[in-house]
């Protein structure tokens, strides 16, 4: 078959050099995000330009000038890896074979952008990714293929897409267009009565209230990390969090959010029913660094209280 590939970073990358390997079809061209004046290319151009497939960079894919290098290639297949661009139904429809993309949910559970984040934070145990025919809607096409992953209750955001739904997604996006060129790739009409939405996941969201249970600090934290990450306040400065376990400490009695111990890796912070330990500490305007190491740096005491 002769692709389209719109895709971007790692992901993308991943995605295009695993179709190369496996050589059985033509990637006729790579449309990647524009590269910015004094910046490097994205990591799919790169890619791209070394596998000798041609790369075209538009700044919109809604671009008059764009559908119409698209159409320019007559595609057969056009396949989507990791894409935040709108996409017009006009490039989306051309190829005669179609368009899959690759969305790391189990649809129609957690449309959106910030899908891996929720389930997380949601303390969901099971979680995966979609193969799908996009449509008119918001990740709301026919789907192709599923997978399901894990979450453990240690899992971070970090963990469950690096480990589990990146290799696997790839692995998910070859499986899917051979099926598409044998003919036998399905398409099956997603159960709208179970679709449910978030739209990103942003700082905002992630403001950590230390009364809450354990598990729910807990979730907030790792299905934030690394991004956006949960954050708190330590006087007057923002805090984002990372590296989180709960605590053996358990139920101190203080007062939610108060610092009880200090460790040697560890800065563990009372909650409503039991303690939390942080592991890495990143303040407004610096690095992340180690917890007890930040806490150093500004002489947090036992005692202080976070969120306040």
């Amino acid at each position: 078959m002769k692709i389209a590939i719109i895709g971007q970073s790692a992901f993308g990358k991943s995605v295009l050099e695993a179709l190369v390997e496996k050589g059985e079809d033509e990637i006729v061209g790579v449309f990647a995000p524009q590269t910015k004046e004094g910046r490097s290319p994205d990591a799919i151009s790169k890619a791209a330009t070394e596998l000798n497939v041609p790369v075209f960079e538009f700044k919109q894919l809604r671009d008059k000038e764009a559908v119409d290098q698209f159409k320019t290639l007559a595609p057969e297949l056009c396949v989507m890896a990791f894409v935040t661009d709108i996409v017009p139904m006009e490039m989306i429809n051309f190829p005669p074979l179609g368009t899959i993309q690759y969305h790391p949910s189990l649809l129609p559970l957690h449309r959106g952008p910030s899908s891996i984040n929720w389930p997380i934070i949601n303390g969901e145990t099971e979680t995966g990714l979609t193969i799908f025919w996009p449509d008119a809607g918001l990740d709301t096409g026919p789907v192709l293929m599923q997978k399901k992953v894990e979450i453990a209750p240690e899992a971070t955001l970090g963990s469950i897409y690096f480990n589990k739904l990146y290799p696997l997604g790839v692995q998910a996006m070859i499986e899917s267009v051979d099926l598409v060129r044998s003919g036998d790739a399905p398409r099956i009409d997603q159960d709208e009565t179970k679709a449910t939405y978030e739209s990103w996941c942003n700082a905002n969201d992630v403001v950590l209230d230390w009364s809450a249970n354990v598990d729910t600090v807990f979730n907030l934290i790792r299905g934030a990390d690394p991004q956006p990450g949960a954050n708190t306040i330590h006087g007057e400065t923002k805090l984002s969090l990372y590296d989180a376990a709960r605590s053996s400490y358990g139920s101190s009695g203080r007062m939610a959010g108060t610092v009880v111990e200090i460790g040697v890796e560890k800065v563990i912070v009372a909650c409503d029913d039991g303690a939390i330990a942080i592991g890495r500490i990143r303040a407004t305007g610096g690095k992340k660094i180690n917890a007890a190491e930040w806490a150093d740096s500004v002489n947090l005491q036992v005692g202080s209280v976070f969120g306040s």
